[in-house]
């Protein structure tokens, strides 16, 4: 009985010391990172770090984070900001984010507010950290851009990402988003004539993308991973009446240049080509030789109203079905 409790004991202490030197540790980790990110001419500051849990937890606390890339232009700031980790399990993290918090672009401001946004991450347990698996979760989120003033929103939104066993830097992708609202400005120059609901019924994306090296921590200390080949499985918007889906695979060069060729399934496809010429996705001047081309297309498949038509992206630009529609899109992550 002794002894057992002389084991009982020394088993306390050990994980208390145990404990003790991770949080320090961790404490210690999470300071000199953001140390570094200053040298390297960031912009990095908080009012608060804080690691607590004991005995089963390592629960990291920001308070007034404020994160700034120069080179790319890319900043945060949240009030308040989480990272927990079970104490024997400190590659599986749950990250969670504040009620509002602020995300600056090159293209303008933007003010996030959401009833519960969080993540659960498993990396690998290395120096590099790299992502194994990742799921986002948001409800009720609120998305306000500042210049010009526009607010968006979606009911709920889930964000996943799973790395490819047997590749460093293969990733299947997914998205899920109900209840998506446009901004009324945006709503206003797309559907004039306001023939459509205010929201979208459903928007989601399954897809694979390789990229060129792996998203570890050097994705946000040096260069985000480039997308160099996408394998769209389905990609779906359904909004009234419309409905759009996609699939297909491109590559892409390092320009951020696509070449392949995704199919494009659309439903109603005249709305949708309205809405793509008012929206100014496409050419004004273009879309009626548009429209009798595809018209005869779709007549040709026996179903006026359905499109099922190859969109070929080669050479910096685009054809729908024969047709050029204008430049290829740049896919690069800033």
């Amino acid at each position: 009985m002794r002894f057992l409790l002389t084991l009982i004991l020394l088993a306390a202490v050990g994980w208390s010391g145990y404990w003790f030197i991770g949080a320090e540790g961790s404490q210690s980790a999470f300071e000199r990172w953001i140390d570094q990110r200053r040298d390297d001419g960031w912009v990095a500051e908080y009012g608060d770090l804080a690691v607590r849990g004991f005995p089963n937890r390592f629960d990291t606390t920001f308070t007034d984070l404020s994160l700034a890339d120069p080179e790319t232009g890319l900043a945060w700031q949240a009030p308040i900001f989480q990272l927990l980790a079970l104490s024997y399990r400190p590659n599986s993290v749950i990250a969670i984010w504040p009620r509002a918090q602020m995300i600056a672009t090159p293209q303008g401001k933007y003010q996030l507010s959401s009833d519960d946004m969080r993540a659960s991450l498993t990396l690998q347990p290395n120096a590099q950290l790299a992502l194994e698996r990742t799921t986002l979760t948001a409800e009720n989120l609120i998305v306000t851009a500042s210049n010009p003033p526009e607010t968006a929103s979606v009911g709920a939104l889930t964000l996943a990402a799973e790395r490819n066993e047997g590749s460093d830097a293969t990733y299947r992708l997914g998205l899920a988003a109900d209840k998506v609202k446009p901004s009324a400005p945006w709503l206003k120059r797309v559907d004039p004539r306001g023939t459509l609901p205010d929201t979208l019924h459903a928007l989601k994306a399954d897809l694979t993308v390789t990229f060129d090296k792996p998203w570890n921590r050097a994705a946000i200390e040096v260069a985000r991973p480039q997308p160099r080949r996408i394998d769209l499985k389905l990609a779906q918007a359904r909004w009234g009446q419309l409905d759009l889906q996609l699939a297909g695979s491109v590559d892409v060069d390092e320009g951020g240049q696509p070449k392949g060729q995704i199919t494009v399934k659309a439903r109603n496809w005249r709305d949708i080509l309205d809405l793509a010429v008012t929206s100014g996705a496409i050419p004004e001047g273009l879309g009626s030789t548009l429209e009798d081309a595809l018209g005869l297309m779709a007549g040709l498949s026996g179903n006026p109203n359905t499109l099922d038509i190859p969109l070929d992206f080669r050479n910096g630009r685009m054809l729908l079905g024969p047709v050029p529609i204008g430049p290829a899109p740049v896919l690069t992550i800033r």
